[in-house]
């Protein structure tokens, strides 16, 4: 009795990362080839089925939006790898991410190590970069998951990251007044850039029909003759009269012939170059194969 005892307090005793089955990334299941339908693979089932379900609806409904692949990974223990390189070799591995897109992310969560990781595909690098991952980490899963709330924690995170790659979150968490100044100062630049332009171009037409002689700004185009086309350019040399003193100015002028019929100019383009909707990606972002991106990029960790 007292070394059934004994042997009882040891194991008691023992760290869950000696417990808990280590996996490699051979021996986690891919569950996006077994059923498209699904985005997380948790073997041990540490989730429920209502969060799992809920995570598959959230990931399903961005990847028909936006193309975007995602796998959520749940996982007892990884043994000693450290949980970036598990999380790159894994979404390597399985290619995920579109192809020639390379749109893929890996959110894996590793228990024993009690750390959430993300890694991201090189097309999502400049959507989703390094900090916004800590930030959605730190602000949105990291006060469930110290608690051991593994559902709330992984399904607030990929809330979270839904918002970011879809668009639809409204700001980035500093403030409700920040959220709000993207758009104006959208708007803001624009009206300086259109300004800008419309300055310059009133310049350059108020020297242009400056005469050489006066001064004044009376130079009217008065005749003009054409003196060669060549693969659809036309130029002219034209004839500007002074209303104020008569003096005459000729200048060279090229333009785009409206005669022209080669090479593209002077007509409708009719399927245009490569077409939206064809292709190699195909139509919508819901087609397609799972597996076919050259996953490999950025990302972000955090231990909670």
């Amino acid at each position: 009795m007292k070394k059934i005892l004994l042997y009882t307090i040891i194991f008691a005793l023992l760290p869950a990362s000696l417990l808990a089955k280590a996996y490699t990334v051979d021996e986690v299941p891919n569950v996006r080839r077994i059923n498209a339908r699904e985005y997380v693979s948790d073997p041990e089932k540490i989730l429920s089925e209502k969060a799992t379900m809920r995570i598959d609806t959230l990931l399903s409904n961005l990847e028909h939006k936006t193309g975007i692949e995602t796998v959520v990974t749940v996982l007892p223990s990884i043994g000693e790898n450290d949980s970036f390189d598990f999380a790159y070799s894994l979404g390597k591995a399985w290619g995920v991410g579109k192809k020639k897109k390379d749109n893929g992310l890996i959110i894996l969560l590793v228990i024993d190590q009690r750390r959430i990781q993300f890694a991201t595909g090189y097309g999502l690098e400049g959507v989703l970069p390094d900090a916004i991952c800590k930030r959605i980490q730190t602000e949105t899963m990291f006060p469930a998951l110290k608690n051991g709330d593994w559902d709330t924690g992984m399904v607030n995170g990929v809330q979270a990251v839904c918002g970011q790659l879809d668009g639809s979150m409204q700001n980035d968490g500093s403030g409700n007044n920040k959220g709000m100044a993207g758009p104006f100062y959208t708007i803001f630049i624009f009206l300086g850039i259109f300004a800008l332009s419309f300055a310059l171009i009133y310049v350059k037409n108020r020297k242009a029909n400056c005469c050489p002689k006066c001064g004044k700004h009376q130079l009217q185009r008065s005749g003009s003759q054409v003196i060669s086309r060549s693969e659809g350019i036309k130029t002219e040399m034209i004839t500007y009269t002074c209303r104020n003193c008569g003096h005459k100015v000729i200048r060279q002028q090229k333009t785009y012939d409206d005669n022209y019929r080669g090479h593209g100019f002077g007509g409708p383009f009719i399927g245009g170059i490569g077409g939206f909707g064809g292709g190699n990606d195909g139509g919508g972002f819901s087609g397609g194969s799972f597996g076919g991106g050259d996953f490999g990029g950025g990302g972000s960790g955090t231990s909670f």
